[in-house]
């Protein structure tokens, strides 16, 4: 029997993200999504030893590891120094505007989208401040950046991971496919975003300042964690492609790169301490509040029928990635495909849906929180309305370039 009150707290939660206010209280997202936890954990719509379950201990040690590293990268100013080598070079907005897109976009396809969404923030906020571009306009192309390009790897994003289980040759596979539509999606994503902000990208001049190291030691460590992620993510491509099976998640990665910083650094403690456990509490809640969710088995009575064309992949994945999350979509939409006896073509259109979901909007990715909530640390955000004017068009232009590919070259 469907239960319809994790229901009823989902929508709320929804509500709540978009007016982010109760009376004269502001709320912030994470605030919005522990209320929600908590609201099902209270009406016994999870059990506690089910809500412990349910939260993906992977994730979150990946995203910990991450945030000491962005942590490290941004107190020591090696990230200000890194930023300025690769932007040095710009003249205007549109190729700072280009630069985020193609560069960290395409290589968030090879580090994670979440990596490039925390290491990403400050960074555009700082290229915001001393060019006075619009924040949102930097923060939304980092957003659709990491979203799109993580569309293009096996190990972009956890989704394309499970896809990939089930395709042969998987780097091959997905560059076959989706690497030309997504950077064709990158390109329309600028001209969008040109549109929407037109008068940003009027003439300004672009000031380039390059900022001094702030920690010297720390900033060491910081170079060496870079390369450390550098060498394991090659050495986890080498391992996908020589066809061995040793388990080497991307957790691994994250876990002993950290380690120079927690073992030889004398602020560990320090950026332990100020690393942001706010987007944390979000993740945790949310694993809680999408378990009660999948529990009630409202979800599961929605995908019924033929869903087996890339068609209705497309469509059902970017809409149920907003409500379930596109991980517990893929789990449960991956043995349908393949019982049904589906191609490569819709396991790949299903990898392609659930990522490009993310543009839709705030919650359809958890690059975005992570995005908004360090952008809120420093002062700045984008509304639920802000992304979805933007995301919601941009959706239907990208999800309309994956189709054309998939059904028809």
């Amino acid at each position: 029997m469907i239960s319809y009150i994790p229901i009823i707290i989902l929508a709320a939660v929804f509500i709540l993200i978009a007016v982010r206010r109760v009376g004269k209280f502001s709320l912030r997202i994470w605030q919005i999504m522990l209320i929600g936890a908590l609201a099902v954990l209270i009406t016994l719509q999870i059990s506690p030893i089910d809500a412990l379950k349910a939260i993906n201990i992977d994730v979150m040690l990946f995203l910990f590891s991450m945030f000491v590293i962005g942590r490290a990268l941004e107190e020591s100013g090696y990230l200000s120094h890194l930023a300025y080598k690769i932007f040095k070079r710009t003249k205007n907005v549109d190729q700072i505007v280009l630069i985020i897109l193609f560069t960290i976009g395409l290589a968030s396809g090879f580090l994670l989208n979440d990596t490039l969404a925390i290491i990403g923030t400050p960074v555009v906020l700082m290229l915001s401040k001393q060019n006075k571009i619009s924040p949102k306009l930097m923060l939304l192309s980092l957003a659709f950046a990491v979203t799109i390009g993580s569309v293009v790897s096996p190990i972009g994003n956890p989704q394309n991971l499970i896809v990939a289980l089930n395709i042969q040759n998987p780097f091959i596979t997905f560059f076959k496919y989706l690497l030309l539509p997504t950077l064709i999606n990158l390109f329309i994503t600028y001209l969008i975003l040109k549109v929407f902000y037109k008068k940003e990208f009027d003439n300004k001049q672009i000031v380039h300042k390059e900022e001094p190291i702030k920690d010297k030691h720390l900033a060491l460590l910081s170079k060496i964690t870079l390369i450390v992620i550098a060498v394991l993510v090659i050495s986890k491509i080498v391992i996908i492609f020589s066809g061995l099976q040793l388990d080497f998640r991307l957790t691994y990665i994250a876990l002993i790169a950290m380690l120079p910083i927690l073992l030889l650094s004398k602020k560990r403690f320090d950026i332990i301490k100020n690393i942001d456990w706010s987007t944390l509490i979000f993740f945790i809640s949310m694993f809680i509040l999408m378990a009660a969710v999948w529990q009630s088995g409202f979800f599961q009575s929605l995908i019924s029928g033929d869903i087996t064309s890339i068609t209705m992949i497309l469509i059902v994945s970017v809409l149920l990635s907003q409500v379930i999350s596109n991980v517990p979509l893929v789990i449960l939409y991956t043995p349908i495909l393949i019982t049904a006896g589906s191609g490569t073509k819709e396991l790949i259109a299903l990898a392609a849906g659930s990522t490009i979901a993310g543009n839709l909007m705030i919650l359809g990715a958890a690059s975005n929180v992570i995005i908004i909530q360090n952008a809120e640390k420093q002062g700045e955000t984008i509304t639920f309305w802000e992304f979805a004017k933007i995301g919601i068009p941009l959706t239907i232009l990208n999800i309309l370039v994956y189709w054309i590919f998939l059904t028809f070259i």
